[in-house]
């Protein structure tokens, strides 16, 4: 009736030592993941957004992110003055431009 306690305690050490760092590792593919998944197609988003943006030009179609539908009629600085309708005109800030369709296209 003598049960060897120090052969399982020795086994049982061995398995916990190993999966103790498991979960660090499965936390960090997760992190991984998400980052490719995640943020960086958002990052060249944001990225192509603001080059068609810095690239705009007078004529181009426009289309605010409040969802207004206009011509670029004038570009400054800062903002860009869209016409929505006939003698119609509004200044809008630059970052408010959701979509640029470029005349060309």
């Amino acid at each position: 009736m003598n049960i060897p306690i120090i052969p399982i305690l020795a086994e049982a050490a061995g398995t916990t030592g190993a999966s103790s760092f498991q979960p660090f590792i499965m936390m960090g593919l997760m992190v991984v993941m998400f980052y490719f998944l995640l943020i960086r197609p958002q990052q060249k988003q944001r990225k192509e957004l603001q080059q068609r943006i810095d690239s705009m030009q007078t004529g181009d179609r426009v289309i605010t992110s409040a969802g207004i539908h206009g011509l670029v009629h004038n570009i400054k600085e800062k903002t860009v003055v869209v016409k929505i309708a006939d003698n119609t005109m509004v200044e809008f800030d630059k970052a408010a431009m959701a979509i640029v369709v470029k005349k060309d296209a």
